[in-house]
């Protein structure tokens, strides 16, 4: 995969790397209502990058979470030919955001190294912070859907793991997934301490139109302690995001 990153050294936590530098237009945004948010990637050079390789499908991910990992937002953004990228959010609900971007670069010193930078933005309001379920299971439900998670002995830290991410419906199997950016079903986690993000690869091939029961992961989760997993796949053209929580050792 063009751009794979080792996430045990890159938690997506700085807005600066090795010369490239997330930059927001506004460190504000509305709440409850929806909203784009414009930033630039800059290069080395100062310049805003215009050229990016497509890993999935897309030139860039943009992710929003709010500190207490509630609001997840998977968002592709449209890049202007100044290199001004504009993500439409959902409404937001007041507090603290934390903004990712994900990309590798086309050209320049960082082609072909995979990133993750991210800034922080205030939706103004008065916050009231949920607490995260605590990670006393593996199954979550979503629009009718029964999503366990599985991994084999305890999750540690640094460790890579096989993590596999069983789909059923009524008590059945469901192998109707469709592919979403060249898988079956994506993964990406956030660590409650301090929101570092870690993308789970997705190792089962897609295979035809059709995907399911079982998907398996490379999980590589670099931090102990709670992780909030937030798994997004697609049935009927319809996208759903399973969110649960798992602890880490």
């Amino acid at each position: 995969m063009a751009g794979k990153m080792d996430m045990a050294s890159d938690d997506g936590l700085a807005a600066a790397k090795n010369g490239y530098r997330l930059s927001a237009a506004s460190p504000t945004l509305p709440a409850g209502k929806a909203a784009a948010y414009r930033f630039a990637i800059t290069g080395p050079d100062g310049k805003p990058v215009t050229e990016f390789s497509v890993e999935q499908t897309k030139r860039l991910h943009f992710y929003a979470i709010r500190s207490d990992l509630t609001g997840f937002q998977h968002i592709h953004p449209t890049m202007a030919p100044d290199g001004t990228w504009t993500a439409p959010l959902t409404a937001l609900q007041p507090g603290t955001w934390r903004m990712y971007a994900s990309f590798t670069p086309d050209s320049g010193p960082g082609k072909v190294q995979g990133f993750v930078l991210s800034t922080t933005a205030t939706v103004p309001g008065s916050a009231s912070r949920v607490t995260l379920p605590k990670a006393s299971g593996t199954t979550t439900t979503v629009d009718g859907y029964t999503v366990t998670v599985n991994v084999t002995g305890r999750p540690m830290a640094g460790m890579a793991q096989p993590l596999t991410v069983t789909v059923t419906k009524d008590g059945r199997p469901v192998s109707d997934l469709e592919p979403y950016l060249d898988t079956h079903a994506r993964l990406t986690a956030f660590h409650a301490g301090d929101q570092a993000l870690a993308h789970l690869h997705p190792e089962t091939e897609v295979s035809g139109d059709r995907g399911g029961p079982s998907l398996t992961f490379h999980a590589e989760l670099p931090k102990a302690g709670d992780w909030r997993l937030f798994l997004q796949f697609q049935t009927a053209g319809t996208l759903h995001t399973a969110a649960i929580t798992m602890n880490v050792g």
